[in-house]
C-alpha cells in the first residue's frame, strides 16, 4: 500500500488570520518511520511548522492536530537536499579529475559548488515554501 501522505501530531500555539503555527513533538514512532529521514523529526525534541490558516476551520490555540504533507512532497526535499547535491560534488570532482586538476583542487572546487548549490536553495527558500504547503486534519 503506498502512503500518500507524511503525518505528525502536534499542538497548535499560534493563530493569525494568515498562518497557524503548530508545534510538533517527537514521539517514540519517529525512530522506526521510514520518513523520519525526510522531515528530519527523528533527531528534533520540538519543530514548528506553518500552516496556512483554514478560515473554516473549527481549531484554536491549545487544540491537538495532525498535520499532513504530501508524500511526494518528502520525496522532492530529499532530492533538494542529499541527491543533487551529491551529483553536483561528484559531477565536479571527477570532472575536474578527469581535466588534469590535482586532488585538493578538485575537492575544495567540489566543496565551493556545494556551498553556491545551497546558497541557491536558500535565495530560492521563498518560492520553495510556497510550494511545500501543509494542512491540518
Amino acid at each position: 500500500m503506498k502512503k500518500e501522505s507524511i503525518s505528525h501530531k502536534g499542538k497548535i500555539v499560534n493563530m493569525t488570520p494568515q498562518v497557524t503555527t503548530v508545534s510538533i513533538l517527537q514521539h517514540a514512532a519517529c525512530g522506526e518511520c521510514h520518513a523520519a529521514g525526510i522531515c528530519g523529526m527523528g533527531d528534533m525534541a520540538e519543530k514548528l511548522v506553518e500552516v496556512p490558516t483554514d478560515p473554516y476551520g473549527n481549531y484554536s490555540v491549545g487544540d491537538e492536530v495532525e498535520v499532513l504533507l504530501k508524500a511526494s512532497m518528502g520525496l522532492k526535499a530529499v532530492w533538494l537536499c542529499y541527491a543533487i547535491p551529491l551529483v553536483v560534488l561528484l559531477g565536479t570532482v571527477v570532472g575536474l579529475l578527469s581535466a588534469g586538476v590535482e586532488e585538493a583542487a578538485a575537492g575544495l572546487v567540489g566543496l565551493a559548488a556545494i556551498g553556491l548549490y545551497y546558497l541557491l536553495l536558500y535565495l530560492f527558500r521563498n518560492k520553495l515554501k510556497n510550494e511545500y504547503i501543509f494542512t491540518i486534519q
